[in-house]
């Protein structure tokens, strides 16, 4: 198979690092950014407005530096590698804020299925008592989803392992991770070498808009600090967003997503039968007072409720093909899951699910499909290991 590009980062200084990974991407980034550009203008012309793409770029690095000035010098670092304004860099990073910003209607982005594995008397899943009923997979805690974006930028996402540093991270340490981004971008979706695992859906709240720490570097702070599931939740929790998402943290015996937005965040647990579904609107009653792209989108209802019957009754996800299987769900199945780009249509109406991705945190697995759920099989599915030493 055709493997996608993997950027293996050794620096474990902020800015070093930065500057490494600018360099290493630099065409990459470029032609990222480009076609980004053009989205923005394109998807602000469509809502009726227009951005200053450089003033909303920078407030997020204020806010970002007044929360986590190594993540600042981080982007200040790609941005000398890549030889790019600063702004660019942080443009890129706050895409889904300025996207907001923009306020234009979107339509597909991305399912995320969970289950937590338990054992029958109800011990957690990764102390090894776990039952192995139905399809062998209810010991274990796995979680995945889909990764819906704009056609155009298929070729601007990238596998990533990232070295740790010694030491704690509040003095300068952080953790080793693995997953995959977009160019430019410090993370996404990953797991790291404690076994904290995060996946990624956007949301949308009245009160959405630039200026905040991007969501996705609230991310990557989970993945690069958190040593368990409550640090994890303490890091998302606690960031001072401007745009909504939901992060889901899974971890060998625990699972849970965490709702962010301007109006405050909000941590939604799994099911009775351990399962957490997610696609792309608020679950917690008092966020969801504000939604905003539920009503703008109400697919994202359909393939709740699509997976939602999919998962009731099963035991787990028994690895990457049954994940690929749960979610392969085309228009004439009742909901959207696997995304197509439709033959025509301007930039910023054609989506398609660019990458499938597995977590499994206890046997320290990450596994990535380049493409939708539809086109994995045997053989089509990427290992990426977590850096040691």
């Amino acid at each position: 198979m055709n493997r996608r590009a993997h950027l293996r980062l050794e620096e474990t200084r902020p800015r070093a690092r930065g500057r490494e990974r600018g360099r290493r991407a630099a065409a990459e980034i470029a032609r990222t950014w480009r076609t980004y550009a053009e989205l923005f203008d394109a998807t602000a012309a469509a809502g009726g407005r227009s951005l200053d793409v450089p003033e909303l770029a920078l407030a997020s690095v204020a806010a970002t530096r007044a929360w986590a000035p190594d993540l600042a010098e981080e982007m200040e670092g790609v941005a000398e590698g890549a030889d790019v304004p600063l702004w660019v860099v942080a443009a890129l990073n706050a895409r889904t804020e300025i996207l907001s910003e923009a306020a234009a209607p979107r339509a597909g982005e991305c399912s995320t299925v969970v289950h937590v594995g338990a054992s029958r008397s109800g011990t957690s899943a990764g102390d090894g008592t776990a039952s192995g009923a139905g399809n062998g997979a209810a010991g274990r805690t796995v979680g995945g989803q889909s990764w819906d974006w704009h056609e155009e930028l298929a070729d601007g996402w990238h596998a990533q392992s990232v070295r740790g540093a010694a030491g704690d991270p509040a003095d300068g340490g952080s953790l080793a991770f693995t997953g995959i981004t977009e160019y430019g971008i410090l993370g996404k979706i990953g797991l790291n070498e404690a076994g904290v695992g995060v996946l990624f859906n956007i949301l949308g709240h009245a009160g959405d808009g630039a200026g905040g720490v991007p969501v996705h570097l609230v991310a990557r702070r989970a993945l690069g600090s958190a040593a368990s599931f409550d640090e994890a939740i303490a890091v998302i929790t606690g960031a001072p967003v401007s745009a909504s998402t939901v992060m889901t943290v899974v971890t060998a015996g625990r699972a849970a997503s965490v709702e962010v937005s301007p109006a405050g965040a909000a941590v939604v647990h799994p099911d009775a039968e351990g399962w957490l579904v997610r696609t792309n609107h608020f679950q917690d009653p008092v966020l969801a007072a504000g939604e905003h792209r539920g009503r703008l989108e109400p697919e994202t209802y359909d393939r709740l409720r699509v997976l939602g019957e999919r998962v009731r009754g099963r035991n787990g996800i028994a690895g990457p093909d049954d994940l690929a299987a749960l979610l392969t769900a085309h228009p004439g199945d009742g909901a959207e899951v696997c995304c197509h780009a439709p033959a025509g249509g301007r930039l910023g109406t054609r989506w398609a699910t660019l990458a499938t991705v597995l977590v499994e945190p206890a046997a320290g697995l990450f596994q990535v499909h380049d493409g939708g759920p539809c086109t994995a099989g045997p053989g089509t599915w990427e290992t990426l290991a977590v850096p040691t030493g």
